[in-house]
């Protein structure tokens, strides 16, 4: 390990040749968990440092180590966002593509869509992601201050721009005015995607989105008092694109980005025969 990876503690710790191999290693280990965690923006616990741990220093770490070194750092990851309580309005609906099947094979083949809100002193921000089911890559994220069928058409031409789509897209939403309306509708015909619509009131049949924007609201949108829905609105973008996409371990994805795993399932399809 160079010099310019060493910690201050670890480095006097050599100067003064005073601590055992196992003392210095377990120094070593707790700067690259302070600087793992200074990274992740003050949000992983234990079980994602660990997997940082193997991937970026090939260290092998025991997890109750790794708990009891954050401990003594006083390094702690955010807290899950308790679970509602589920809601018991259950009208069935024949456009539900999903089915509660919250997972793809492949990208671009299930995207997941919905809004939410977050206050700051001089208004609200609305925010209208597009995930992907297959990386829970965010595909498209638009703002602006009034929840209306721009905010969510603008987000289907952002994803549609963005991603190369070479077979049916399943668009999967609550009952919003904003998703029922028939600009919408019009909007996803088209780019030629497929809309599917969850059961009415009922927060599981969105569960992808409703887990995403509990881990944006934990991990960002409650560690401050926001100013001004432009600070807000700056925010939620940096974090999405510079964090979640291309930066936070996924547990679901074996603690990689959905950026590594998109880049991983892209490296291993078989290249196209020429003609």
């Amino acid at each position: 390990m160079s010099g310019h990876h060493l910690g201050r503690t670890t480095w006097q710790a050599y100067r003064r040749r005073t601590l055992s191999t196992r003392g210095v290693r377990r120094i070593i280990v707790a700067d690259a968990i302070e600087e793992i965690h200074q990274r992740s923006r003050g949000t992983y616990g234990k079980r994602r440092i660990r997997a940082a741990l193997l991937e970026e220093h090939d260290m092998v770490v025991n997890l109750k180590l790794v708990g009891a070194l954050m401990r003594e750092r006083g390094l702690s990851g955010l807290p899950r966002q308790r679970r509602r309580a589920p809601n018991l309005l259950k009208v069935a609906t024949p456009a539900d593509l999903v089915q509660r099947q919250f997972t793809a094979d492949r990208p671009n083949e299930l995207w997941f869509t919905d809004i939410t809100e977050h206050p700051a002193r001089d208004g609200k921000v609305y925010c209208c992601a597009i995930l992907d089911a297959f990386s829970k890559m965010v595909v498209a994220r638009t703002f602006s201050t009034v929840a209306d069928t721009s905010l969510v058409n603008n987000a289907v031409n952002m994803a549609a721009r963005e991603r190369a789509r070479h077979a049916t897209t399943v668009l999967h939403a609550d009952h919003g005015t904003q998703f029922t309306s028939w600009a919408f509708g019009e909007n996803l015909r088209r780019y030629e995607l497929l809309p599917s619509f969850g059961t009415v009131g009922d927060c599981y049949d969105n569960a992808v989105m409703e887990s995403f924007w509990g881990r944006m609201q934990t991990e960002l949108l409650d560690t401050k008092k926001w100013q001004t829905t432009l600070e807000l609105t700056i925010a939620m973008a940096d974090y999405i694109d510079n964090f979640h996409n291309t930066h936070r371990r996924h547990s679901y994805l074996g603690y990689i980005s959905p950026a590594e795993y998109e880049k991983l399932w892209h490296d291993i399809q078989p290249s196209p025969q020429l003609s």
